[in-house]
């Protein structure tokens, strides 16, 4: 996996930051919550728009990013400002790397998972030592929710596809029937 130069940069000083703090758990759930949040694609475009005053922009992060670190805050922020949020996931999933090397889960496979609708803890864990078992190797698992596959699961792991989505076996149904007019 390549990542952005810059983004591996911040993730490393937010890593040594996090580490210096004792905060590893904290950084990393509120990185998340702040990749989540700015996967919103209309966010993203009101954040891009440089017609929309600063003010206002800051004012819309503040509201949606809620709590979390103020260092984590100002970073956003600065993204923001240089029209780089594009990067929050590529420093996300950098700084997961990192955790998961501190704490010993090198060689783990990061495992892309698209839902529907986001998937509660519990599920996660099941779902996480399934695709452990079928892969033969820890798991990583990177949540995306994209409401346009309808139900059913795509992962992606490696070079590997599983793509259990209703709108995949729709696609399926409608080749299938594609002699059949209505």
């Amino acid at each position: 996996m390549t990542v952005n130069v810059y983004a591996g940069r911040y993730a490393k000083a937010i890593f040594r930051l996090a580490l210096e703090n004792k905060e590893l758990n904290r950084w990393q759930s509120d990185i998340h919550k702040v990749n989540s949040i700015l996967s919103d694609a209309a966010l993203l475009t009101y954040l891009n728009d440089p017609q929309v005053k600063w003010d206002d922009k800051a004012k819309m992060l503040t509201q949606r990013l809620g709590e979390i670190h103020p260092v984590l805050n100002k970073l956003v922020s600065v993204l923001t400002a240089k029209g780089k949020l594009a990067l929050v996931g590529d420093i996300a999933d950098e700084y997961q790397r990192l955790v998961d090397n501190y704490r010993g889960i090198e060689g783990a496979e990061t495992a892309e998972v698209v839902t529907a609708i986001p998937l509660d803890n519990e599920y996660q864990l099941k779902l996480a030592q399934r695709i452990t078992e079928m892969v033969g190797k820890p798991v990583i698992l990177k949540l995306v929710v994209d409401p346009a596959i309808i139900g059913g699961l795509i992962i992606k792991v490696g070079d590997k596809l599983i793509d259990g989505s209703i709108r995949n076996k729709l696609a399926s149904l409608r080749k299938d029937l594609g002699g059949v007019k209505k």
